[in-house]
């Protein structure tokens, strides 16, 4: 694989108790190879009005061909109407790191 064959999901859930659901369904489906979580602090406009969230940031690493599957996954164990959901590409990596990351994702 190529540098340009993963990627990280960033996505936030409504409380540890449900980022711990999805990294579970994530690791358990091959979906993903980790996901990192912290809590964080999230202000943003919806439907007109300015919020605020404590929430749990989710840093998923995976390879760019489960996207689709790790985005299902997401929105079906979650909470939020519209979830926060973005690929970012990798562009580079360690080769030894990105080599365990397509070990732990292969059916």
């Amino acid at each position: 694989m190529g540098f340009m064959d993963y990627c990280i999901i960033l996505s936030t859930a409504a409380s540890q108790q449900e980022a711990e659901k999805i990294a579970a369904v994530l690791l358990e489906n091959r979906a993903a190879a980790c996901v990192q979580m912290k809590p964080v602090v999230s202000m943003y406009r919806w439907q007109g009005a300015i919020e605020r969230s404590d929430e749990i940031h989710l840093i998923i690493k995976t390879t760019d061909a489960l996207y689709p599957l790790a985005e299902n996954l997401i929105r079906e164990n979650h909470s939020y109407k519209v979830p926060q959901i973005v690929k970012i590409p990798v562009t580079a990596g360690l080769p030894e790191y990105l080599d365990w990351l397509s070990s732990e994702t292969e059916s």
